[in-house]
């Protein structure tokens, strides 16, 4: 077996393995790398190897950075089948059918620019077709649990991975000679929480490719996460200003809108309290979610068998329209709007900021992870004042970073995941330097690389 890297190597986003085995080039995910224009660029490049080769595509969940260049993959030459969970499937349709449509319409922004100037315009990255096409070539959906054989004496099996709906680690194992094997881990859940069940840990393996988003530090524990998020909305109504939360589309849109409504059952807050989910692809996202209950942990399915929505709340409206989310900005105070994007690199939240930062009545939400260079870090990081659609505007709302809502296994929960397989070689992905460096030398018994894009391991 041989693994190279081609993404997300000391670095979050961008995940890309490559496999090679029994004359079979199998890839594990295809993501976006995300942040700032230099990552842009990056998205733009040469994979590190020719897409005609791949084989097969094995996906292990839908989030952007995991699956945001299979489009391109598909549109360089790629023809293979791509293997999901069924979840995975239709959460990865939205994600990328998203994503095409925001580079078209960037694309078109630059392209007018670029007249105006007398500039070359800049090709898109990939449209709707190519993202269509690349839908055209999902294959078998496994469940989990389930070892299918995906070569000839080459089987893989997915196990939840409890991040996302449909996220699963996989493993995948040689079954003649010296039954090789190898773990990739995708993106683990944060245990404990709402909605889906807690990651489950497959049988051991000789090496595993593990994440690391959060391996230097631990999550507030989500019940005071909750009470602060409850109290941060109070507070704010009170002023009479409004919430805004940059909202990831998958799995903290509906988590949230989970936690929305249980405030309002357990009077924790007002009946009366206005929410927008300002978010097409999250409005879409969450039917999905009402669609696959098979996902979820005992107490959110009882819900669903019981004939109730755990995702509606008295007071909720869904905006797709542009001209709906358009008419947002123009709420004096008093309601809570949800929009992506959760790192506000682009979407409609961006809008809402440019309505809401430069009042102090207001405040700002953060319930997710940051990558270095997006605006949300540097919000976080506290800036005075931004410039967004060419316009200086002053941070005056209240900020607000919530941690326990992340849907990332903190670095206890990491650990105890890593323990419970203790593999002979350890390779770390999917995290900042810093962050794999520390966790790196907690690791006991086992050897550890941290590779760099384009590094090469055989075994």
């Amino acid at each position: 077996m041989k693994i190279s890297f081609h993404g997300a190597d000391r670095d979050v986003t961008g995940s890309c393995h490559l496999l090679e085995t029994h004359g079979k080039r199998i890839l594990i995910d295809c993501g976006m790398f995300q942040g700032g224009r230099e990552l842009d660029e990056e998205n733009a490049e040469d994979f590190g190897f020719d897409p005609k080769s791949i084989d097969l595509l094995l996906l292990t969940h839908a989030h952007l950075d995991h699956c945001g260049r299979i489009p391109l993959l598909v549109k360089r030459g790629f023809t293979g089948e791509i293997i999901s969970t069924s979840a995975t499937r239709e959460l990865a349709r939205v994600v990328m059918l998203d994503a095409a449509h925001l580079q078209e319409e960037e694309s078109e922004r630059h392209e007018r620019q670029a007249h105006r100037h007398g500039r070359r315009p800049t090709e898109v990255l990939y449209g709707t077709l190519d993202a269509l096409n690349a839908m055209g070539q999902f294959g078998r959906s496994v469940d989990y649990g389930q070892t299918i054989e995906i070569a000839p004496h080459v089987t893989a099996t997915f196990y939840d991975a409890g991040h996302i709906l449909g996220s699963a680690s996989i493993r995948i194992e040689e079954t003649d000679g010296g039954h090789r094997s190898v773990i990739f881990s995708g993106d683990l859940g944060n245990s404990g929480r709402p909605i889906l069940r807690d990651p489950h840990i497959p049988p051991r393996a000789d090496v595993v490719v593990m994440e690391t988003t959060y391996g230097d530090r631990d999550h507030k524990p989500i019940a005071p996460s909750i009470a602060e998020l409850y109290q941060a909305i109070t507070d704010t109504l009170g002023r009479g200003g409004n919430v805004i939360i940059p909202t990831f589309a998958l799995e903290r849109a509906q988590e949230l809108l989970f936690t929305l409504r249980e405030g309002v059952e357990q009077g924790l807050l007002p009946k009366t309290m206005p929410v927008f989910l300002d978010s097409p692809m999250a409005i879409s996202a969450t039917e999905i979610f009402r669609r696959h209950p098979e996902c979820y942990e005992d107490a959110t399915r009882a819900l669903f068998k019981g004939g109730h929505d755990p995702f509606s709340l008295p007071g909720l409206r869904f905006t797709r329209e542009t001209s709906e989310s358009i008419a947002l900005n123009r709420l004096v105070g008093g309601a809570v709007i949800m929009a992506g994007s959760g790192m506000c690199t682009g979407g409609r939240v961006r809008h809402h900021l440019r309505h809401n930062l430069w009042r102090r009545d207001s405040s700002v939400i953060f319930v997710g992870f940051a990558a270095p260079g997006t605006l949300a870090r540097i919000l976080i990081d506290g800036a005075k004042q931004i410039r967004l659609f060419g316009e200086d505007i002053p941070v005056h709302a209240h900020l607000y970073t919530i941690n326990g809502f992340s849907a990332h296994a903190g670095r206890n929960e990491l650990l105890a995941w890593h323990q419970a397989l203790h593999p002979a070689h350890t390779i770390l992905v999917h995290g900042e330097e810093k962050a794999m460096a520390s966790f790196s030398v907690a690791l006991k018994h086992t050897k550890v690389t941290m590779p760099q894009k384009g590094d090469e391991f055989t075994w």
